[in-house]
Order: structure tokens, then sequence, then C-alpha cells
């Protein structure tokens, strides 16, 4: 599951029982070598995506990480790109891997995604793999943050993988690990968020059109469909409507 330059058991073991932002600082230097990081395939169907209709003047990755979402807004973004993230360690890293030259500049914040520090100045805002950081009741003031920071017409855009169904031995690989997450924050403080089952499509597209934004579901073609004929990955593309 790890390669050898990947983060050790014990390490993991101590970011596992850390804070969420301390946990990440801990990862930063070794989180590029582990699974969650979002893999190239998807990153690069969301750029083929997005070219189709962009460019975009100015985009924000929401939750960065170590900055592959920002590589993808520089391919559409014609004028800025803007990382934030909450995690110094993390920051830290996306400075060095990400090299700008020319256009798009490319600006690197520190802050929660509940609370930017922005105003209505992005035409594109991406996520990719935050949303299990955040509890199913806390996704209103995160979209709420997410349209605040979009220009009327902007888009906020993130790929969804199909779940797996109860078939699969990844879907009770998810179910073990969100309960083990749960009795972990029962048991210590403080807390880690991180639940794999509890972002579901429905419930978020829900939020997003309260939110006042017009949802859309693109198929991402390059991963084609499951047995019932859906997508195995999606494309959400939530458009904040005109004032």
């Amino acid at each position: 599951m790890f390669g050898p330059e990947g983060p050790s058991l014990r390490e993991l073991a101590v970011q596992a029982l850390s804070s969420v932002e301390r946990g990440y600082d801990l990862l930063a230097p070794k989180f590029d070598h582990t699974p969650f990081r979002t893999p190239d395939s998807v990153l690069s169907a969301v750029t083929t995506a997005l070219a189709r209709t962009g460019p975009y003047d100015d985009g924000l990755d929401l939750c960065c990480g170590t900055g592959a979402g920002v590589e993808v807004l520089a391919e559409v973004c014609r004028r800025s790109v803007t990382g934030v993230d909450f995690s110094a360690g993390m920051l830290d890293v996306a400075r060095r891997r990400v090299r700008a030259a020319g256009e798009p500049r490319v600006d690197w914040v520190r802050a929660d995604a509940r609370a930017l520090p922005f105003a209505p100045a992005f035409d594109l805002v991406v996520s990719f793999g935050a949303f299990g950081h955040f509890l199913p009741r806390e996704l209103p003031g995160l979209f709420a943050q997410v349209h605040s920071v979009l220009r009327p017409g902007g888009c906020f855009v993130f790929p969804v993988v199909a779940p797996p169904g109860p078939m699969s031995p990844v879907y009770w690989m998810l179910l073990g690990f969100d309960a083990v997450m749960r009795v972990r924050n029962a048991l210590w403080r403080p807390p880690f968020v991180m639940y794999y089952r509890a972002f579901r499509l429905g419930e978020v597209r829900s939020e997003l059109a309260r939110g006042g934004f017009q949802v859309e579901l693109q198929a991402l073609p390059e991963f084609g469909r499951r047995r019932d004929g859906s997508p195995r990955v999606r494309m959400v593309v939530a458009r904040r409507r005109a004032d």
C-alpha cells in the first residue's frame, strides 16, 4: 500500500492520534508517496474537462495539500491561481514542488476552508480528496464559503468516484476504516475527522442547490462505466447563480 518512501506504520499511528492539522503537518513530507494523494489519472481527466469549458481567469484550490490541484488550475487559468490549506506543513511542500514560471501567478494562503479570507475573486474553485475531513453538518457552511469567494457565474468543481457495492472488498475496507475512526474519535482527543463514506452525492447536490448553486454532473469518460451503466467517475460542476 505504501512505497519505501512513504510513512512507516509508527508514523501513521502518531499522525492518526494527532489533530487533523497536526497530522497533516507530520505527513506532509511523505504525503505524495501514499495512496491518499489524488491519482494523476483523475487530475488529468479533470484538467481535460475544464479545458473544454475554459479558459478561466482566477482559480482557487480548496484544501490544496501538496498542490496537485494547483497544477490543474495552472493549465486552465490565465491570470492567477491560489492554493489554500490549513496545514503549514502541506503548504511548505506545495511551495517547493510547484514551480510557477510566468502566467498564471501562483499564491499560497494558510487558512481554514470554513472561514476563507477572500472576496468574490475567483471564476473557478476546485477541490480534490478533501471532503472526508468535513462532517455532513459542516457542508452547508463549507459550501457557503465557496459561494462567497466565487464571482457570479463562477464554478465550483470536484470529482466524485462512484461508491463500491457491498460485493466489493473495497466497500468493506472503507466501512471498516470509518468504524475505526468513529471509535477513535469517541475515545481520543483531539478528534481526527476523516470518513470515506460520509460524503454522499445526493445529499451534496441538495446542499449545493440550497446554497445558491446550479448543479450539473458530467461523466469523466476516461474511467468508463459500471455494469449498471452509471459512470465510474463524475465531475460535479456547481455554478454560482447570478445575483
